[in-house]
């Protein structure tokens, strides 16, 4: 059951891709789950740059707008994002949604955010795609409105504007802070020559430098099976580790000697050296991930030692069956977090809650625990250190636009992924 659920959570991701007294305690709407983390979050110490003055975003606006695509392409999935909203805000004490047509489209959105606007919003949620969030940061920005948008793509991030989505420095974070507690410190990646491979090297590279840990080698493949055989050979540096010992075997083999044949006989167990990384970072699907899969004992990668690790869509069953990942990691929201959130969308709305609803569920929970605070959603409120606990984790907002996540690890095996690391559940612990 956790596998289906966390399978519509994965294709929610890929939907993105193409297109995330005191004052009463915070909780997100739903099942009881803390909202005030009690550790504090030291991003200063993690290498994040200055705060601008968080002061300049706090909107006099009470009402929270919702920019969704409700026609055109994207009707479905913006009908299960309204859908999500209204279910976190069902609650008494939660403040006034307004909803928004984007008519899936750039244009659309553009029209939407004035309108929001004009109706008095103190906080827009979504929109959903990346070119609609562009369309959007401008004219919110230019009102000091805050955006919490459905995208994953970080290149609409900045000051007032956040992409929830589940992004690739995320993943990759959680998983260089796991391997570099093991001692695990070379890197390299072999990755597809295109938008989401250049993302995910961006992740590597900024996550090893804000680390001080050696930068990764970098390898591009076409995608072609030749390119990706090319690559994987010059990326486990085969020639200069097999070499060496393929001239000695040529050397016993020429004396033509019983001594020679000895010798021979001793070379072929002899292993080759080992290869100059000890974590691998992949990023494709389909054949050519099975490609890959396949070259890994070819050119003398053992699994066992140099650990390989991917981006949360392997979790689909289908990426694992076309390739053999044994031993494999990747990080994702732990499932069993969802399950809640799954069964309360199902009852209301009779089917299941698909990935992206995720985002306008927290998003929304967002809104209503800021607004039982009384704080508004000033920048302050929005970047408070402890974070909020959301239907896949824990999650922080950056001053920048970035999120942090609370990502668990899995590992694949036959027949399905284990967890082998739990969520962090506070935004101060290693791998946020």
């Amino acid at each position: 059951m956790l596998r289906r659920t966390f399978f519509a959570f994965a294709c929610g991701l890929l939907a993105l891709a193409g297109c995330a007294g005191a004052p009463p305690a915070l909780r997100m709407p739903g099942p009881p789950r803390p909202g005030l983390l009690p550790r504090p979050w030291v991003g200063q110490q993690m290498g994040e740059t200055p705060a601008p003055a968080l002061s300049r975003f706090a909107p006099n606006g009470r009402t929270v707008a919702l920019l969704a695509p409700l026609s055109g392409a994207n009707a479905e999935r913006g009908r299960a994002l309204e859908a999500a909203a209204r279910l976190a805000l069902a609650d008494q004490g939660s403040p006034q949604l307004d909803v928004f047509d984007t008519q899936s489209n750039a244009e659309g959105a553009a029209v939407a955010v004035r309108q929001a606007l004009a109706g008095g919003a103190g906080l827009i949620i979504g929109p959903l795609t990346a070119a609609e969030t562009a369309a959007v940061a401008g004219p919110a920005q230019g009102a000091g409105v805050p955006v919490l948008a459905f995208t994953n793509d970080t290149a609409q991030a900045r000051p007032g504007v956040w992409t929830l989505g589940l992004t690739p420095a995320q993943q990759v974070r959680r998983f260089v802070a796991s391997v570099a507690g093991q001692g695990k410190t070379r890197f390299a990646a072999v990755l597809p020559n295109d938008g989401f491979g250049q993302a995910m090297a961006s992740a590597l590279t900024d996550t090893l430098a804000e680390a001080s840990l050696p930068l990764a080698t970098l390898h591009f493949h076409t995608g072609s099976t030749a390119s990706v055989n090319q690559v994987m050979r010059e990326a486990s540096a085969y020639g200069s580790r097999r070499g060496p010992l393929d001239a000695q075997l040529r050397a016993a083999a020429a004396l033509h000697t019983a001594e020679g044949r000895k010798r021979a006989a001793e070379l072929r167990r002899e292993q080759i050296p080992p290869p100059p990384m000890d974590a691998l970072l992949l990023a494709d699907f389909g054949d050519v991930l099975g490609t890959l899969a396949s070259l890994l004992p070819y050119y003398d990668l053992d699994t066992s030692k140099v650990r390989v690790f991917g981006p949360s869509q392997w979790a689909a069953p289908q990426v694992t069956a076309t390739a053999d990942l044994k031993g494999a990691w990747y990080a994702a929201p732990d499932p069993a977090l969802r399950a809640d959130f799954t069964a309360r969308y199902a009852a209301v709305n009779g089917i299941p809650a698909p990935g992206l609803a995720d985002f306008a569920y927290d998003a929304a929970g967002i809104a209503r625990a800021l607004a039982l605070t009384g704080e508004g959603y000033s920048m302050a409120a929005l970047c408070r250190s402890e974070g909020f606990a959301g239907v896949n984790g824990v999650l922080g907002l950056l001053p920048d636009g970035r999120v942090r996540r609370g990502l668990a690890l899995f590992e694949i095996n036959r027949g399905g992924a284990a967890m082998v690391e739990a969520a962090p559940n506070t935004l101060g612990e290693p791998g946020i």
